[in-house]
């Protein structure tokens, strides 16, 4: 397998494992989770990592990592590479485990120590498409009236990151950095100047596949290859089946721009449709 890439892709098992899931690593994902939950709650100071065979349930586009700050918190922390059915529900069992396993015998007043889901999506939610530029969703138990939350112990943090778009101009925080990262790695050639900095100049040194040694460069060429074929399987399923569920007008106007020469990104940005949307569309087109 010919790798053109200079750094490794995310979205692959070992890509996301390299940077977010060895120890010798932990301080990348240790300042991800301080910038993803920057004002939630205090400063993470440390993280062990815990072993996370209970939360793998046999799926191969799916990755979790497991994690435990200095005061008993836990943090999973998955990758999904793929939609599929009961995806919530599984969210849910999964942070469920957690909490069970922070039972005590004897003598116990149930305190419970917090747990964060935070999914990374390499999707976007159907019912989400009404909001084209809100990449990131908070859930909590809450009351549906008041909206007050009933429960601050169990937080679902959800990352679309196809709908992260911003370039490197736009970067403001250092969560949009992060996101940035996540999203565009595998793109670049160079650390770019808006991202230097330690954390940063770390993880593109860690990230260069030219310092792979032969075993290792042979698990992320595995990875790397399941992730193509799991994207050209959703392509062809999506484009077989590509105008379910879309407004026959959108569709319309959306052929007539791409008939006149217009961008996809300027139809996305006009018609409300995802960008992945309007290229499968010019495809069509052009067939």
């Amino acid at each position: 397998m010919d790798i053109k890439e200079r750094y490794i892709n995310l979205f692959a098992d070992y890509g996301f494992k390299k940077i977010f899931g060895e120890h010798i690593n932990k301080h990348l994902l240790l300042d991800f989770l301080n910038e993803l939950l920057k004002g939630e709650q205090g400063e993470i100071l440390d993280l062990i990592y815990l072993k996370t065979e209970q939360l793998a349930l046999s799926r191969k586009d799916i990755v979790d990592l497991c994690c435990e700050n200095e005061k008993g918190e836990r943090f999973i922390v998955g990758l999904r590479k793929s939609k599929h059915d009961f995806f919530s529900n599984r969210a849910r069992y999964c942070s469920s485990l957690p909490i069970w396993e922070q039972e005590k015998r004897g003598k116990w007043d149930f305190g419970l120590k917090a747990v964060y889901t935070v999914a990374i999506l390499n999707f976007a939610f159907d019912e989400d498409r009404d909001q084209p530029t809100r990449y990131r969703y908070d859930a909590k138990l809450s009351d549906i009236e008041s909206k007050r939350v009933g429960y601050d112990k169990l937080t679902f943090i959800y990352l679309e990151m196809p709908k992260f778009t911003k370039g490197l101009d736009e970067l403001e925080t250092g969560l949009d950095k992060w996101l940035y990262v996540i999203r565009n790695l595998h793109r670049l050639d160079k650390l770019p100047d808006k991202l230097q900095g330690k954390v940063f100049e770390q993880l593109f040194e860690v990230a260069e596949i030219a310092r792979f040694t032969p075993d290792q460069m042979c698990s992320y060429e595995e990875s790397l290859n399941y992730y193509r074929d799991l994207k050209k399987s959703l392509a062809t399923e999506f484009a077989e089946g590509w105008d379910e569920g879309l407004e026959e007008e959108q569709i319309e106007i959306a052929l007539e721009m791409l008939g006149e020469g217009e961008s996809v990104e300027k139809v996305a940005d006009f018609t409300g449709l995802y960008l992945a949307i309007v290229k499968v569309l010019e495809h069509k087109r052009r067939q």
